[in-house]
């Protein structure tokens, strides 16, 4: 306390902050107002949390000159055997500064990788206003609300130091309606909705495995022409009986979290869709078996049950990509800024970086570079904690 907290009844009203701490039960929110109620205070804000039952509560109130009120709130306190204590504060709320949400995310968030953001954070003079835990399963996440002007500043810092933790993604967006605002999901398909990449599976069967698979790891990693390469590898494909298709399906493999993910956006109301490199003949499948609102991809020609080792029309490149995500948001209504695209190769990139939030998933490092963000769990349900969706929100969706 650092000023008297009652008086003569002459006076300004003083501006109050109590904080309450202690084992958290039910009736110490009502007890204290009831307190407030009899000195006439107003509250002009209040926070609270509760961790491992321990309650940690913030009121800040005005109280009209001439009111006891520490007598009444100290003496509460005793009665109730929790600890208070009262400070009196300015009169006018600190101005606010832009704030920025971090979502920090990896296996097991230790405190050192912990205190290498905040010491990133605190390093440029920003403050943290809060965090929240989002999950501990399958991996730690937590949002940091951060308050400062220097966005780019932080930007850096942060990328600096979750470069010297490589078990840590590290996530930077605006607050704002803008980020709760998110209602188009847009993802790749290979290494991202699903573990494997469709047309290996096809080599596989053809017999060109090795060869393909060289030219896809090439072209993923940004080093060959993407339709160049495409092309390439498809005639490779000729002569393939289209049964094949069945058999390289029965292999196919989601990415762990996939149905969590999808399911959790679809309780939300968010549109879903996936526009894919690969083929038509895998994506159409995906489409129905996933309940997708949208499906696009490279089709493959077939002349009497065989690939003739040619694509059919334009073929679904990287700003292919990034077309079909604006005409999707379009058709679906949905502005730009808030659309999510999700991918892991460097066809990818022109689609990440016309979405209002890009996340590179498992991405080759020409991806990570240029995305908003990062994700380097094998688990698709992770990019839900960057949209600030908590695990228990999930799970009791679930129940």
């Amino acid at each position: 306390m650092n000023a008297p907290l009652h008086g003569s009844g002459v006076g300004d009203p003083q501006t109050v902050l109590i904080r309450v701490s202690g084992p958290d039960r039910p009736g110490i929110n009502a007890g204290l107002m009831a307190v407030l109620d009899t000195c006439d205070a107003s509250v002009q804000d209040i926070e609270q949390i509760v961790i491992r039952g321990q309650i940690s509560l913030g009121v800040v109130v005005d109280v009209p000159a001439g009111r006891d009120l520490l007598r009444n709130v100290l003496l509460w306190g005793w009665e109730e055997h929790i600890e208070v204590d009262v400070e009196v504060v300015p009169p006018t709320p600190t101005p606010a500064t832009p704030g920025l949400v971090v979502t920090v995310l990896g296996p097991n968030v230790t405190p050192g990788e912990f205190g290498a953001v905040t010491r990133a954070i605190a390093d440029i003079g920003a403050n943290i206003d809060r965090i929240v835990r989002l999950s501990r399963y399958p991996v730690m996440s937590y949002e940091l609300l951060v308050r400062t002007s220097e966005e780019q500043k932080l930007r850096r810092a942060l990328l600096t130091a979750a470069a010297t933790e490589p078990d840590l993604d590290v996530a930077i967006q605006r607050e704002g309606l803008g980020r709760r605002a998110k209602r188009l999901v847009v993802l790749d398909v290979d290494s991202t909705l699903i573990q494997d990449e469709v047309i290996e599976l096809l080599a596989a069967e053809a017999g060109c495995l090795a060869e393909v698979k060289a030219m896809t790891d090439a072209a993923m990693a940004g080093e060959l022409d993407f339709e160049d390469s495409l092309r390439d590898r498809v005639r490779l494909l000729a002569g393939l009986d289209v049964e094949a298709v069945d058999r390289a399906w029965a292999k196919l493999r989601y990415t762990p979290g996939a149905a969590t993910f999808l399911r959790t956006l679809r309780r939300l109301g968010y549109v879903v869709a996936v526009v894919s490199g690969g083929f038509t003949v895998f994506t159409d499948r995906l489409r129905d078996d996933l309940g997708l609102d949208a499906a696009y991809a490279n089709e493959l020609e077939i002349v009497d049950g065989t690939f003739t080792g040619d694509v059919i029309g334009d073929i679904v490149d990287r700003d292919r990509k990034a077309e079909l995500l604006r005409d999707i948001a379009e058709e679906v209504g949905v502005p730009i800024e808030q659309t999510v695209a999700v991918g892991d190769g460097a066809n990818d990139l022109a689609m990440l970086e016309a979405a209002g939030l890009g996340v590179a998933f498992n991405a080759k490092p020409v991806v990570t570079a240029a995305a908003d963000t990062s994700v380097t769990v094998p688990y698709l349900d992770a990019v839900l904690f960057m949209l600030g969706i908590r695990r228990e929100d999930i799970e009791a969706a679930d129940a």
